[in-house]
């Protein structure tokens, strides 16, 4: 009779498994590098737009103060400018409050102490002492506050006494310097919000969608291994989310302040509001593939319906990804979350042991997340996930028994007799008693009857 067993894989060498793992780590450095590239690429990008944004920022500070302000050297007007347009996108705003501040208050407390004082070495010490506390005390923390704070104190404190006058043009300089940085910014060379928030936004939607697909297939394979490296990709995202930040506040600056952006003002609050979720959504694929590692190392059941939701969820990513870009509804996103959520209740159905069991309920408000990044409000969106995941799980397992089980106990009695669950409830307390107590009493005579 053949033999229909299967075949036993051949064993391998140890130069073997060197190999193997040597070839995996240069894939691995292989892909790292190409993102790191990608990286650059997108940062070269930013850092040419603001180089000419600052440049032009400058000349035109540097041109308007000698019209406006009359001859002389103007060096503040174009170094404000530069500081407005060089500080972190999504700030600047309040980067050009926070030096005008500055400087105010570098102003008033020179002033106050360089009168109080006199000037000197250790009077200017006192001075940008007092000014750098002050704008501490005021912003909380470091930033332009206090470094202009505390040039100008130093400025006030050193050459005020030998150029008089010398207040009033500098506070002139920051208003001309802030405001041409804020007008370059807003209106000569605004930034497309959607590009810069889709670069950042990118990456993370790219890594997601592999990850989960990579967690999908070491399911399938009951592979730890492989669900380990993706839960170590996918605890790298952690720069790439910074990135995404930056770029809401950057983005969200832009629309606010640029009259030629106004239009994309819907648009981007709806690529936000995806986006928005996505560093949550990322962490619970990091749950889901340490789940899925660990229910592989103990032996557990793994339906085929569950590495097929993992798939359906990366598919809704990358759809999620699409209808952000291209500002259309999320018909699609929301259709195929639902069928992962399906997915994860006809795997529950199935039976799961304690890591299978965590890893839907983690699945399932991962999708849920993805409902949520549609438009939906959370109490919503666990319903339709709910909703989702029951109907699955009662396409495998019909809650039949349980109506039965319910009907039984309304309308049958434990004795057969059809009285009420009550009654039928104290006849069964009543037979268990009599039972109990004919055990007791097993080998004696019954009461009554003479002994034999």
């Amino acid at each position: 009779m053949a033999d229909d067993r299967p075949a036993a894989a051949p064993a391998r060498s140890p130069f073997g498994a060197m190999t193997e793992r040597g070839g995996a780590r240069v894939a691995l450095a292989r892909h790292r590098g190409g993102e790191a590239g990608k990286i650059r690429l997108r940062q070269l990008e930013i850092t040419l737009v603001i180089a000419v944004q600052s440049g032009l920022a400058a000349a035109l500070a540097a041109l308007l103060a000698q019209h406006l302000l009359g001859p002389g050297a103007h060096v503040f007007a174009p170094a404000a400018a530069v500081a407005t347009i060089a500080s972190a996108i999504g700030q600047r705003a309040r980067r050009t409050f926070e030096l005008l501040a500055g400087v105010g208050l570098g102003i008033i407390i020179g002033d106050l102490l360089r009168f109080a004082l006199g000037t000197g070495p250790w009077q200017t010490g006192m001075v940008v002492g007092l000014a750098i506390a002050t704008a501490l005390l005021v912003a909380g923390r470091g930033g332009a506050l206090v470094g202009q704070a505390g040039g100008t104190a130093v400025l006030i404190s050193t050459l005020a006494p030998m150029d008089r006058g010398l207040e009033v043009p500098r506070i002139l300089d920051a208003i001309v310097g802030s405001g041409i940085g804020l007008l370059v910014v807003a209106l000569l060379v605004p930034v497309n919000p959607i590009r810069v928030l889709d670069r950042a936004a990118a990456p993370i939607f790219e890594i997601v969608t592999h990850q989960l697909e990579e967690v999908a297939a070491s399911l399938r394979a009951r592979d730890a291994q492989r669900a380990i490296a993706a839960l170590e990709r996918l605890r790298g995202l952690e720069a790439d989310i910074g990135r995404l930040n930056e770029a809401l506040s950057g983005a969200d600056e832009v629309v606010t302040l640029a009259p030629a952006r106004w239009h994309r003002r819907a648009q981007f609050h709806r690529y936000a509001r995806g986006v928005t979720h996505l560093e949550r959504f990322a962490l619970g694929v990091r749950l889901l593939a340490r789940w899925s590692s660990t229910a592989i190392q103990y032996g557990e059941p793994i339906p085929e319906e569950l590495p097929a939701a993992m798939n359906r969820l990366g598919a809704a990513v990358r759809a999620l990804h699409i209808d952000c870009r291209k500002d259309t509804k999320f018909n699609e996103t929301k259709a195929i979350t639902l069928e992962a959520a399906d997915l994860a209740g006809r795997a529950w159905g199935h039976g799961l042991r304690a890591f299978g069991d965590a890893l839907v309920t983690d699945l399932r408000a991962a999708s849920s997340d993805l409902i949520r990044a549609t438009g939906y409000e959370a109490d919503e969106a666990n319903r339709l996930v709910r909703t989702a995941a029951g109907a699955g799980e009662a396409a495998i397992r019909p809650p039949v028994h349980r109506r039965l089980h319910r009907a039984g106990l309304r309308n049958i009695s434990a004795d057969g007799t059809g009285r009420d669950p009550r009654s039928a409830r104290r006849a069964t307390v009543r037979r268990r008693a009599e039972r109990a107590r004919n055990g007791r009493r097993a080998g004696h005579p019954r009461r009554g009857s003479p002994a034999r």
